[in-house]
């Protein structure tokens, strides 16, 4: 008899977003515990221990776990990370915003990304699904940000050249700000920037509520070919305190059905492509 393959392993899920969120849930469960096994973490999500197994081998690959006979231990740099900048679930309109922009990266690409959640997710989006570079030996991505978060979770991935802007750090959003990240911005390019902001409006383009960050992401705006930003519906047709670009500078919107219809079709008048998932 041809055993069939049990619900949650590699041949029933058949697909990458599968994977991606049955190693959210393990990550999750390791930053509870600290230590997971093999038989437990089967337990817990229904799926085969063979499959559980390949999930820890290439966890490990990645650096994002310590593989330990029978299970694995937390890398403990990944998991210090306060609680809002953890995965979310699927459901989370965060996290189609995030899938929507990482399908929008290219390997071998030069990224972007400054400091929230969304891009938060996003980079993390990337760094599950690009692997590879266009060439043998490349690295797979470059990212570039000034957000703390995102460097430590990027540069755990051997596969990602993780470059991090110098500065004085924000700790309400551990942006980088000042001199010293300017200087560093100054000397680089960016294929793609994937950008969070407070609020977008086709009158009042990007902006943000701290001063020190509108400038660096003003920066950021100026060193990149293509501008994408990330946003829920409810930061659409807003105005923050302080102006990052105007609306002919961004290239694509990737936001939430939450967006006011007004809104979005005055962005789309102003030439920005918008994307509602």
């Amino acid at each position: 008899m041809t055993e069939q393959p049990m619900e949650g392993s590699d041949a029933a899920d058949g697909h990458t977003p599968d994977r991606a969120h049955r190693w959210r849930q393990m990550l999750d469960l390791l930053a509870e515990r600290g230590r997971l096994s093999v038989g437990e973490t089967a337990n817990a999500l229904a799926v085969s221990e063979a499959t559980v197994r390949r999930d820890f081998t290439e966890l490990a690959r990645q650096q994002l776990v310590t593989r330990t006979h029978g299970g694995v231990l937390a890398t403990s740099v990944a998991y210090d990370l306060p609680a809002r900048y953890r995965s979310s679930s699927e459901h989370d309109p965060k996290e189609r915003i995030a899938a929507a922009a990482a399908d929008m990266v290219e390997p071998g690409m030069v990224v972007g990304f400054n400091g929230g959640t969304t891009t938060s997710a996003t980079a993390r989006r990337l760094a599950s699904r690009i692997e590879h570079g266009p060439q043998s030996g490349d690295p797979a991505l470059t990212v570039v940000t000034n957000a703390l978060n995102i460097a430590t979770e990027m540069v755990l991935r051997p596969h990602i050249r993780t470059v991090s802007l110098g500065g004085v750090a924000r700790p309400q959003s551990y942006e980088m700000t000042g001199p010293l990240a300017t200087l560093v911005l100054n000397e680089l390019w960016l294929d793609l920037l994937i950008l969070g902001v407070d609020g977008l409006s086709a009158g009042g383009g990007a902006s943000c509520r701290h001063v020190g960050e509108a400038g660096i992401n003003a920066l950021m705006v100026q060193r990149a070919d293509r501008v994408v930003i990330v946003g829920g519906g409810e930061k659409i047709g807003q105005r923050a305190f302080a102006r990052i670009c105007d609306v002919d500078r961004v290239t694509v919107l990737v936001t939430d059905p939450g967006a006011p219809d007004d809104d979005v079709t005055a962005l789309e008048s102003a030439g920005v492509d918008v994307r509602v998932v």
